[in-house]
């Protein structure tokens, strides 16, 4: 599975470490993901995201209806039949 945000889209960034001689190797910073689970009271079931710390954020403050609904309208979701 790839360490991927469901709500903000974040993914893993590249760049360099640098040491104290100034000598560059690649690195990588992965994105802070949770699993949670959240309970949806319109549909009256409960789902499981995974989400980063600014994608918790973000269902804080917008609630999780609202989430759920905008990550229903995103084009090209996987797991999407047409």
């Amino acid at each position: 599975m790839s360490a991927r945000c469901q709500v903000t889209g974040r993914t893993v960034s590249f760049g360099n470490a640098v040491s104290h001689s100034h000598r560059r190797t690649r690195r990588r910073w992965s994105p802070n993901l949770q699993r949670k689970t959240y309970y949806l009271p319109s549909e009256d079931r409960s789902i499981t995201l995974r989400v980063s710390a600014k994608g918790i954020k973000i269902i804080d403050r917008d609630g999780i209806e609202a989430v759920v609904a905008r990550l229903r309208r995103r084009p090209g979701r996987s797991g999407q039949r047409s």
